[in-house]
């Protein structure tokens, strides 16, 4: 299959500005981390769990961007975060990691995992204690976007949007990569309106264990499948299919674990989908506005608090972030309001680990965005000046 959707995907918000050119300090001006001891936080694709974490200390902050764009980053972006103020301060930047456009974290958060978003896709572990690159394995697609770690620490899961294909990579006891184990491609349904081929966007392990989704936004299709833990393979239980052209994009669960919601790329929508644990069967509902009327928007990804009481959904063309009331135990979601993010193409958001602060990555103005978030209604108040960081793409806050 051809690269041109890939190409379209990972160009489109790349900028020139002087925000996105402000580089962090080498990686060897700052001292390597000390071997972090608190409990695993979710990697970015994920809600935070309901067991909020009293805030103290600085905590690291690693910042994905692409490294083969003008303007773009050296590599993996170093930073530390003050948990009451949310304000950042940059330490350096991790070498020899190519176009980490997503990161994720092992559940013992001692290895870092990036995609390395290219047309020969590979996926790279660093362990964090020395900050010592691991090593990188194909994902046998073309540029991968987004990983996860299986909750038991075994395997890595990669998706794959030029290629529409998910694959499998064992993950040793230092934290390495072994060589894939499974590959996956999207073949069917037939693409949607406007779309040459698969393009898997998303790929994650449900709340309960039992399967692994993967949202494909060329096919409008969200798959289920169930992982062999022995060895290392997907076989597909069930597919989602939303209305034709919506493109989605990227699922999140409520932390009831029954409801998640689809934010849908194309057509500028979402929708509140439910989930059967038996059987892994997605049912996607009716169509929801983002509450940011007419014209190109792009929304990019959900956020559930951990109280799961609001959502927030991240908009592209419009720069903000709609609020939504979660109700119903999760199974409706009012919309309230849209709030300006304060930078340009928020590619990608993520809570820390308790919830109260929320970090949006912006594309084009090259920037960290940092919000108060309060834990009763959900409002969002800025703290602080935004942090410059070359085309950012992705906030990953330990």
């Amino acid at each position: 299959m051809g690269s041109g959707g890939w190409s379209r995907r990972r160009f489109v918000g790349v900028l020139a500005s002087g925000a996105a050119a402000a580089a962090l300090p080498a990686c060897d001006d700052a001292p390597a981390p000390a071997s972090p001891t608190t409990p695993a936080a979710p990697e970015p694709s994920a809600s935070p769990s309901r067991g909020a974490r009293r805030p103290s200390g600085p905590r690291p902050l690693y910042l994905g961007t692409y490294t083969s764009v003008e303007g773009g980053g050296k590599g993996i972006g170093l930073a530390t975060y003050d948990a009451a103020t949310g304000r950042i301060t940059g330490t350096g930047t991790l070498t020899g990691v190519d176009d980490p456009s997503y990161l994720a974290i092992h559940p013992d958060r001692h290895t870092l995992y990036a995609v390395n978003e290219r047309e020969d896709g590979a996926v790279t572990a660093v362990r964090l204690s020395d900050r010592k690159v691991l090593g990188s394995r194909s994902t046998g697609g073309a540029g991968p976007c987004h990983l996860s770690v299986h909750p038991g620490g075994r395997w890595l899961l990669s998706a794959d949007y030029g290629s529409g294909s998910v694959a499998v990579h064992p993950i040793d006891a230092s934290g390495a990569l072994g060589e894939r184990t499974d590959l996956v491609r999207h073949t069917r349904p037939a693409p949607g309106p406007g779309q040459e081929g698969p393009h898997a966007h998303q790929i994650f392990t449900s709340p309960d264990g039992g399967h692994v989704l993967a949202v494909d936004l060329g096919t409008d299709t969200v798959y289920t499948y169930r992982l062999d833990e022995k060895a290392g393979t997907l076989t597909e239980a069930a597919q989602a299919r939303t209305r034709p052209g919506a493109g989605p994009r990227h699922l999140t669960f409520h932390p009831g674990g029954r409801y998640a919601y689809l934010a849908n790329e194309v057509d500028n929508t979402v929708a509140v989908c439910s989930y059967d644990p038996a059987s892994g069967r997605v049912t996607v509902g009716e169509p929801q506005s983002t509450g940011t009327g007419p014209g190109t928007n792009y929304p990019a990804q959900f956020l559930v608090t951990p109280n799961g009481r609001h959502a927030f959904l991240a908009n592209r063309g419009d720069n903000s972030l709609t609020r939504y009331a979660v109700e119903a135990d999760g199974a409706r979601l009012r919309l309230l309001d849209t709030v300006p993010v304060g930078g340009d193409f928020p590619r990608q958001i993520a809570f820390s680990p308790e919830g109260t602060l929320l970090f949006a990555a912006n594309q084009k103005s090259g920037t960290v965005t940092v919000f108060r978030v309060d834990g009763t209604s959900g409002a969002l108040r800025r703290a602080g000046e935004p942090f410059p960081s070359p085309v950012a793409v992705c906030a990953l806050p330990l």
